[in-house]
């Protein structure tokens, strides 16, 4: 398939851009599990956009790492149904009776027979 030059330069120049990523755009066709949309991540991100702009963000560069640092966490514990502080309280006390996030995560691809569940079991061994 060739491209079509329009009378309109900006619109030659997004063709092109999506012509180039044509691979990329068109992968969901092969692999139907692929999402046509990011609102997962959005949604993952919008309770911490509003807590930070309430509290006018962190005062040093450790303090943004330690705040979305635990984020993360909350939100990962949040997905693969595990709780939070128990997670939290079993990791600091060494008890490390519930199974690191990566475990669960790798399990949870595997349950739902994820293409990419071999990679993750790989990944963690």
């Amino acid at each position: 398939m060739t491209q079509s030059a329009t009378l309109f330069e900006t619109l030659n120049q997004v063709l092109k851009r999506l012509y180039r990523r044509k691979t990329e755009l068109l992968k969901v066709l092969d692999r139907p599990d692929l999402p046509l949309h990011n609102n997962a991540s959005e949604q993952d991100i919008r309770e911490f956009v509003t807590k930070r702009k309430i509290s006018g963000s962190t005062r040093s560069e450790a303090g943004r790492r330690c705040r979305d640092t635990f984020a993360s966490l909350k939100k990962t514990c949040r997905k693969l149904g595990v709780s939070f502080w128990e997670y939290l309280k079993d990791r600091v006390s060494g008890n490390n009776a519930i199974p690191t996030l990566g475990t669960l995560i790798a399990n949870k691809a595997i349950e739902s027979q994820c293409p990419l569940a071999e990679n993750i079991s790989l990944c963690l061994a």
